[in-house]
């Protein structure tokens, strides 16, 4: 009798049924090359919930973690890579042979292998809608790619734009605009971030982190005005594999 090793992953967020993670690593565990390996959503209401579910789940290999949790996951964490360290959030977590917990993130590495091939000399400057988790592994990624960056954000702090200054001369000279905001996700797809769309042209670069639906109303509203588009859905996999490959090492 062939005894298979079993291997448990999941995803750790809120409200995440319609996840991306569960539907890849599941048909990708269907591959004779994965037996015993297995993948689940663990939803929970709030992060203090993690501790149980950690201790009820003793066999649990690797996690990747979304919305709301990227950042409130830190402090239950036994160490990070140096790269989550300087993003401040995580979205992979590997369990270690000796048990502890190691926080990577793999989101600034999908994001920067999607955006690199639609970057022309012209696209020096971005905004990123939205401060939250997502939002760091962005700015981590632009960093990378010498691409200066603002925030933007219903209040405005330091280094945060507020919405309502958005104007014509703000898309002179911001060419890339990207939303990592959950804002028309669906099924809130009517939704879409309060830009002031008709500055888009074609030397714009629109990008949404959203996958589901493929087109949001942001990027159908920038594409009606000559903008390149572009999906969360490549920067999914691509960080999907990365994690896989930090499980694994």
């Amino acid at each position: 009798m062939i005894h298979i090793l079993k291997r448990r992953f999941g995803l750790l967020g809120k409200n995440i049924s319609y996840s991306f993670s569960k539907g890849y690593f599941t048909e990708k565990f269907n591959d004779e090359h994965f037996k015993g390996c297995s993948y689940e959503n663990f939803d929970i209401p709030e992060i203090n919930f993690f501790t149980a579910l950690i201790k009820n789940n003793p066999d649990l290999k690797g996690l990747n973690v979304t919305i709301p949790y990227k950042e409130q996951i830190l402090p239950f964490l036994d160490k990070l890579s140096k790269k989550a360290t300087l993003i401040g959030a995580v979205n992979t977590v590997k369990f270690t042979k000796t048990g502890k917990l190691k926080g990577y993130n793999t989101d600034y590495y999908g994001f920067k292998k999607s955006l690199k091939p639609l970057l022309q000399p012209h696209h020096k400057k971005a905004l990123i809608l939205g401060t939250g988790g997502a939002s760091k592994g962005v700015a981590f990624a632009l960093d990378e790619l010498g691409i200066l960056y603002t925030f933007v954000s219903r209040e405005a702090k330091e280094n945060i734009i507020d919405y309502n200054l958005i104007n014509a001369t703000t898309f002179d000279n911001y060419q890339i605009i990207i939303n990592s905001t959950p804002v028309g996700t669906s099924p809130n797809i009517e939704a879409y971030p309060a830009i002031p769309y008709e500055f888009f042209t074609k030397k714009h670069i629109a990008y949404d982190l959203i996958y589901n639906p493929e087109e949001t109303t942001f990027l159908k509203k920038a594409k009606e005005n000559g903008a390149v588009i572009k999906n969360g859905y490549d920067m999914l996999i691509f960080q999907a594999e990365k994690a896989w490959k930090i499980w694994n090492k």
